[in-house]
C-alpha cells in the first residue's frame, strides 16, 4: 500500500431532518487498502459508502479522492464504481453484455472494448460463460459479473455494498477468498460494507467500527479483535466476557485491578483510555479461557461449574459458574479431549494468562488517538 490515502473523509456529517445518519466521521484510506466499514444495521456504513460514490451528499464536511474534492462531483464523473447487494444484472443481456454495459459512453471501438471485457471476465474466472443468459447464472457467477462489470470501468476505488450477503454460507466463505485474491491482483482500493464480522476480519486489512454515525475504532483485523477500545465495539466483534473491577493501582501506564474471581491483574493502559471512577471494565475472548484436564497445572487457574453446553462440531461452547456476583464465563473448547461430553454440573478448572485480558474504556469517553 502506498502512504498517501487515496480517500480522506474529512468531518462528514450526514442529517436527514433531526437523525443523524453520519456525525463528524473522518477517515483516510490509503491507495491499495482493503477496507471495510463494519456494523450493525442503522450506524450509517452504507450512507458513508454511498457519499463516497457520490448517491449521497453529505450536510457537511468533504471527501476527497486521490486529492480531489468530490462534493460537487456526481457519481458517473468520480473515479469510483459500485458493486451493489443485488448485484444489478441486466436480465435482457447475457454476460458479455453486461460486463460492456458501461463502456459504451466512452467509445472506445469495437476491438478495445472487447479486449477490456475479456481482460475483466479473465479476473473474474468467467471466460467460458460469455455468452451465458443472466438468468441462467448460479448467484456466484451473477456475482462475478458483477465484480467485472465494475472493474472493467478501470476505478481507483471499488465499492462494495455487502455483496456476499445473498450466497449460502459455503459459497460466501468460497467467494471472500476469491475476493481478496482479486483485491491483491488488481491492486486497487476496495471498500467493503458488511455487518458480518468474520468477513471484515478475514478480508481487511483494516477495520472501522460504526454505531450511532460515528466511528467507534480503526484497527488492523487483529488489533481490533484483540485489543477493542470499548465494550461496544469487543462486544460487536465475537464474544467476550466482561468482568467489572476496581481499580487497586495505576501509575507508569499500567493500572491494576481487583477482580471477584480472577484477583488482582495488572494490565497496560491503552492511548485515550477513560475509567469510570474508580470502576473498571476488562474482558476476555472465551478461547482465551482453557480447560485443565486431569492432573494438568497452569500459573494462573480458577475452578468453576458446568452451567451450560451447545456442540457446534468442532467446537463446544460452555456456560462456567466461577462464583457469586461474576456472570457465567463464555468458554469455547475443541472437542479434542472431551468438552463435548461434559455433563451439566460437572466441577472443572480453567487456565487463564492475565495478558489476555483487555482494559475497556467508557463508552462514550474514549478519546482519539
Amino acid at each position: 500500500m502506498a502512504d498517501r490515502p487515496m480517500i480522506e473523509i474529512d468531518a462528514v456529517s450526514r442529517s436527514y431532518g433531526i437523525y443523524k445518519a453520519l456525525d463528524g466521521v473522518t477517515l483516510d484510506i490509503a491507495a491499495g487498502e482493503f477496507f471495510s466499514l463494519l456494523g450493525p444495521s442503522g450506524c450509517g456504513k452504507t450512507t458513508l459508502l454511498r457519499s463516497i460514490a457520490g448517491f449521497d451528499t453529505p450536510t457537511s464536511g468533504d471527501i476527497r479522492i486521490d486529492g480531489l474534492s468530490t462534493i460537487s462531483v456526481p457519481p458517473n464523473r468520480r473515479p469510483t464504481n459500485m458493486v451493489f447487494q443485488n448485484y444489478a444484472i441486466f436480465p435482457h443481456l447475457n454476460v458479455q453484455e453486461n460486463v460492456a454495459y458501461g463502456l459504451k459512453r466512452l467509445k472506445l471501438g469495437a476491438v478495445e472494448e472487447r479486449r477490456r471485457v475479456g481482460d475483466a471476465l479473465d479476473q473474474v474466472r468467467l471466460s467460458i460463460l460469455g455468452q451465458r443468459k443472466a438468468h441462467e447464472l448460479s448467484g456466484g457467477q451473477r456475482q462475478r459479473v458483477a465484480l467485472a462489470r465494475a472493474l472493467v470501468m478501470r476505478p481507483k476505488v471499488l465499492l462494495l455494498d455487502e455483496p456476499l450477503s445473498a450466497l449460502d454460507k459455503k459459497l460466501r466463505e468460497e467467494m471472500q477468498v476469491e475476493l481478496r485474491s482479486l483485491q491483491k491482483a488488481v491492486g486497487i482500493t476496495f471498500i467493503l460494507v458488511t455487518h458480518d464480522q468474520y468477513e471484515a476480519l478475514a478480508l481487511s486489512d483494516r477495520i472501522a467500527v460504526m454505531f450511532g454515525g460515528k466511528i467507534a475504532q480503526v484497527a488492523t483485523p487483529k488489533e481490533i479483535y484483540q485489543r477493542p477500545r470499548t465494550r461496544q465495539v469487543a462486544d460487536f466483534l465475537g464474544g467476550m466476557n466482561f468482568l467489572e473491577c476496581v481499580i487497586a493501582g495505576d501509575m507508569d501506564g499500567k493500572v491494576t485491578v481487583e477482580t471477584l474471581s480472577f484477583g488482582r491483574i495488572t494490565l497496560a493502559k491503552p492511548n485515550g483510555f477513560v475509567a469510570a471512577g474508580n470502576s473498571v471494565l476488562i474482558g476476555i475472548r472465551p478461547e482465551r479461557l482453557r480447560i485443565l484436564w486431569d492432573d494438568e497445572r497452569a500459573p494462573h487457574e480458577i475452578e468453576g461449574i458446568v452451567a451450560n453446553r451447545a456442540y457446534f462440531g468442532d467446537t463446544t461452547h460452555l456456560m462456567v459458574n466461577v462464583g457469586q456476583g461474576q456472570a457465567p464465563l463464555s468458554i469455547i473448547e475443541t472437542n479434542n479431549f472431551g468438552a463435548d461430553d461434559l455433563p451439566l454440573g460437572a466441577p472443572l478448572r480453567l487456565a487463564f494468562e492475565p495478558n489476555a485480558f483487555v482494559l475497556l474504556s467508557q463508552e462514550g469517553l474514549e478519546r482519539a488517538e
